[in-house]
């Protein structure tokens, strides 16, 4: 089982986000402070789990969590501030909304930009090691896909509901026929001859 917490003794927010690489799409990130004493033997990575698992556990954190938040950057702005600033700020918008305030940040990943004057560590694969940061990739991913979901019917042809923004052969070809949506991050090489579509 995942371990409950790193401290022992602060109040500590597990974050993550989902959707660095798509082509498509905001960039979520979830935040979940949970009691240091929380055990759940079913949660994971995100990526390990099928949607009807996801769908479980999202029930069962929300239920459990002392608090929990999710937060989006829009591709029009991480195209001005670029991917990986954009997550750290969708992470910091997470903790904003959190009804309390955390005393130690977990985040998933080797990097981080600070938030306000809170402690943080940097875990690397952290969805694979701690409940709250488990937790936090599972909201933000499962909110990130019924988004592209809903987006998919407004931009169809793309798969979106499938792909959900990522870099597929389905993806790039519709690109290549279509052309690009408000929803594509012009900032990203969308093909891989990176084709004049902007014009």
């Amino acid at each position: 089982m995942l371990l409950s917490n790193f401290s022992n003794d602060l109040i500590e927010a597990g974050c993550d986000e989902a959707g660095r690489g798509p082509l498509a799409g905001p960039v979520v990130a979830s935040a979940v402070i949970f009691s240091n004493e929380y055990k759940n033997e079913l949660l994971d990575d995100s990526k390990k789990l099928s949607l009807s698992k996801r769908n479980i556990l999202e029930e069962q954190i929300k239920r459990d969590a002392i608090t929990w938040a999710v937060a989006e950057v829009e591709p029009s702005e991480i195209d001005e501030i670029n991917i990986l600033n954009a997550s750290f700020v969708a992470m910091h918008r997470a903790i904003e909304k959190l009804a309390k305030l955390p005393e130690l940040l977990l985040i998933d990943g080797n990097r981080f930009k600070p938030y306000k004057n809170l402690p943080f560590e940097c875990i690397v694969k952290g969805d694979g090691k701690y409940l709250s940061i488990a937790a936090a990739s599972i909201l933000a991913k499962n909110h990130r896909d019924r988004l592209m979901e809903q987006a998919a019917l407004k931009f169809p042809g793309y798969g979106w509901e499938r792909n959900a923004g990522y870099p597929t052969k389905e993806h790039r070809e519709a690109i290549q026929r279509l052309g690009i949506t408000p929803l594509h991050r012009k900032s990203f090489r969308l093909l891989p001859e990176q084709l004049d579509l902007f014009q």
